[in-house]
This record gives C-alpha cells, structure tokens and sequence, in this order.
C-alpha cells in the first residue's frame, strides 16, 4: 500500500486531487493555444481587420508562450510550485476576461498576450510536477495522463471553436473558459502544495535578454516564414538574430556555475534522443493539423466546422490511447513503443501523398486516427523516457529544455511544410492567358496545382517521420527506470 505523500513542509497531500486540478487548468491552458483557428474570420469582421493583423492573434500568444518557457524552469525552482501555479493559473484567467470583454481589437490582442504568459509556466509546471510526485516506475502512466492534454486538447480546439463560432460568436471561446479557470484558481489556493524543492538563485538578466531576443526572433521568424517566404528579408533577418542570441544564451548557460536553463541536460543521450523524437513527433502531429484542413476547407469546399469534425476521431483516439500507452510503457520501456508508434505514423501519413478531389472523407478520418494512435504511443513515452535518464534536480530544467526544443522544432517543421505546400502550389498554377482560352481546363489545372502542393507537404511529413522512426531504433530496451529500482532492492 502506498503511503501518503508529503510535500516539501512534511506535511501530507491529497495527490490525485493535486494531479486533478493540475490537468483541468492545464487542459483549458492548452486548448486556448488552437482555439481561436477558425474564428480568425468572424474576429476580422467585427473590428475590421486584415488577415495579417489577426494572425498576430496566434503569432502574439505562441510568441509570450515560448519565451517563457526557457524561464519557467528558474521562476519554478526559485518561487515554488503553488505559489507559481496559482500566478500562472490567475494570470491566465485574468487574459481570458480581458479577452472576453474586449471591445477592440488591441484589447483582444493584450488578453492573448497574458494568457500566453501563463501558459508558458503551466504546461512545463504540470509536467516537472508529475515526474517528481510520482516514482520512476509509475510516470509513464502519470506522463500518459499528461499526453492527453498535450495531445487531446490542441486537436479538439478546432471542432469547438467551428461550432462556437457557427452557433454563437466569438466572444464564447473566452467566454466558456474563464469560470473554468477561476473555479481551477479556487480550487488551487487549497489542493495544490509546494511538492518541488526551491533554492535562492538570482535571476540572470543576461540569460533573460538573451533567451527572450533569441527565442522570439526564432519563434516569429520560423512562424512567418511559411506566409511570407523563406527569402523574405524580414524573415532571414529575424531568424539570424535569433541563431545569435540563441547561441549566446547556450555560452552563457555553460560558463554559469549555476545556470538558469541547465542545457548539459543534452549531454544525457537518451534525454537528447528522447527531445528529438517528441519533438519530430509533435512536428508531424501540428503539422499535418494545419495542412489538412487547408485541404478540406479550400479543395473540398468544407466548413470549418466539417473539417475539425472529421479530425474529432483522432483528437479522442489520443485521449483515449495516451493513458494506455503510459501504462504499457512502465512495463515495456519506450523502445518498442516507439517503434511501432512511428511505424503507425509513418504508415498512415503515406496515403495522404495520393489524396485526389474525390478522396473518401471517411478514408481521411480513419487514417488521421491511426497516425494519432501513432503520436499517443511516441510522444510521451519518449519524453518519460529521457526524463529518467536525468537525475530529479534537473527535472525542472530538462522539462523547460525539452518544451522548449519541441516547440521551436514545431515551428520550423510547420513552415516547412506550409512554404512547401505554397511554393509547389504556385510554381505549377497554369498561365493566365488559359482562363480565357480554356476556363474547363485551366480550373483543372489549377485543381492539380493545388493538389500537388498537398502531396508534396504530405511527403515532407512522411520524410520526418521515417528519420523519428530510424532514431526510435536507438533508444534503449526496456524500462531503465524500472531496472534501476529493482536492482537498488537487490
């Protein structure tokens, strides 16, 4: 029988209520990061805004969010778990309401921008939390409840914004989520305890500038450039500042003695492959979410609506598959779970480079399904994996590290795949001259032009997925942290 936990006080905890507040705020955190896809039009009507200037709507938030992971891991270990959640889970309710009564659009855009600064501490905060609360043998089923918000929450966004958005206004995305969050704030002030150690370290503001320029220039340039182009002066410009900084930041971070994003983390190579395979993972997952409506919505003539509808059964497949896979990880270990995970993956993106004007709907939800059963069997898995391998006091880090990997990974990996689906797209649309001469035809080949830039991102993603798969093959068998436990009985 397991005994109590205690948190950092001595003092005994409730740990399933803990893990239960920690995954309703954290999935209502992560389900706002897609949330607003389909509602861009609608927003743009009542302000009167261009498209390029409510995508910062999306741009702004993945911005505020991704430069606040790298600092998550000091606030974490300086401040303390409660005391950063209950800010994190506040200011993010207080962004929601901003957003919600928003009665133009810079208001709006402000509540996106402090919603992003919460949730850059949330999601890094669940997950050094789980892996610490729950012994090295039991956090693939603990990581894998954690994998139904990474994965669930981000698929679902699209489905529910459509109907919100069809039935109601906008206004609802916000609307709906606030009370949750402030009821999860409540609910926090008394279930969630200090369960991770703290020290006094101060904050670098060196590492600060540089990890914030760095990052934010690379999150905005790799974001941008699959709208804007890969040769865009703009976009070379803010990726090479980005690189710099970036580097800047790495040299820093190894002459500190104590470091404010712990990076020798990578030195672990289980940890290192462990971050590349999430992150290739994650890459196929958002990827092929952003492409594949595109098809459905501008080829197929679908709404949006229709469209995140047909992708609902992957979405649930991750729900469903992520707390199962946990579990046969802390048996089996991460190596063949991997393997069969890519494989899955990889199998089921294979059809999509043969999609046609007349592809069966029901052809493009099953396989969306299977590649999701895929991600659920990799992505955690993997990242308990290289958890592991790294010794608890640098739980925080290697968390902050691995969010952060995956999430400039994503963004590279997703312009990739749009700049291609663009660049093929425009390269083999028909001349002009033939609309007046030939309008059956050119429609015709403007189909196939399109078409052709679908397959050639498909076959990009498949490309990402076979080196996943071919890495997979290098993690080590079994469950380390599994061996390890029962040779210290020995």
């Amino acid at each position: 029988m397991d005994k109590q936990p205690v948190d950092i006080h001595g003092k005994q905890y409730n740990r399933n209520l803990l893990v239960l507040v920690l995954i309703i705020g954290s999935f209502c955190t992560v389900l706002n990061g897609t949330l607003l896809s389909t509602a861009l039009p609608s927003i743009m009507r009542d302000f009167k805004i261009s498209t390029a200037t409510a995508e910062w709507l999306s741009t702004a938030f993945l911005l505020v969010n991704g430069v606040m992971i790298p600092i998550s891991a000091w606030l974490i270990n300086h401040f303390g778990s409660r005391k950063m959640y209950l800010t994190a889970m506040s200011t993010f309710f207080i962004g929601t309401t901003v957003a919600a009564i928003a009665p133009n659009f810079n208001f709006l855009l402000a509540g996106r921008i402090i919603q992003g600064l919460g949730v850059g501490v949330t999601m890094p905060l669940l997950q050094t939390i789980m892996l610490t609360i729950f012994p090295a043998d039991k956090r693939g089923a603990a990581m894998g409840t954690v994998g139904i918000v990474i994965g669930l929450a981000p698929a679902i966004g699209p489905t529910l914004s459509g109907w919100i958005v069809d039935n109601l206004s906008w206004r609802y995305l916000f609307i709906l989520i606030a009370p949750i969050s402030f009821v999860v704030v409540a609910l926090a002030f008394f279930l969630i305890k200090d369960v991770l150690p703290t020290k006094e370290e101060k904050i670098d503001v060196f590492s600060v500038a540089t990890s914030t320029i760095g990052f934010g220039s690379l999150l905005y340039g790799f974001s941008e450039a699959g709208n804007k182009g890969w040769t865009n002066p703009e976009i070379l410009a803010f990726i090479f500042i980005g690189i710099i900084f970036v580097v800047l930041f790495g040299i820093r971070q190894i002459k500190m003695a104590d470091p404010f994003l712990d990076i020798t983390v990578f030195k672990h190579f289980e940890f290192s492959l462990a971050a590349i395979l999430s992150g290739i993972t994650n890459l196929a997952m958002v990827g092929i979410e952003m492409v594949l409506p595109l098809y459905i919505q501008n080829l197929r003539g679908e709404s949006a609506f229709h469209s995140g509808l047909m992708l609902l059964p992957g979405a649930l497949m991750i729900g469903i598959m992520s707390p199962i896979t946990g579990r046969i990880f802390d048996r089996y270990g991460a190596r063949k779970m991997a393997i069969t995970g890519m494989t899955l993956l990889t199998l089921g993106t294979v059809p999509f480079i043969f999609l046609t004007e007349q592809s069966s709907f029901t052809m493009i939800t099953i396989l969306y399904a299977v590649r999701m059963v895929g991600v659920a069997m990799v992505m955690m898995n993997v990242t308990t994996s290289g958890m592991n391998s790294l010794p608890l006091n640098k739980i925080s880090h290697g968390t902050a590290v691995n969010n952060t990997f995956r999430q400039v990974l994503s963004s590279i990996g997703t312009a990739i795949l749009v700049s291609v689906l663009t660049t093929t797209t425009k390269d083999n649309m028909p001349g002009k001259t033939l609309l007046h001469t030939l309008p059956l035809e050119y429609k015709n080949s403007v189909i196939n032009a399109t078409l052709d830039g679908f397959h050639a991102s498909f076959a990009i993603s498949i490309g990402f997925a076979l080196i996943a798969l071919v890495l997979s093959f290098f993690l080590k068998k079994g469950n380390r942290a599994r061996i390890s436990t029962e040779e210290a009985k020995k």
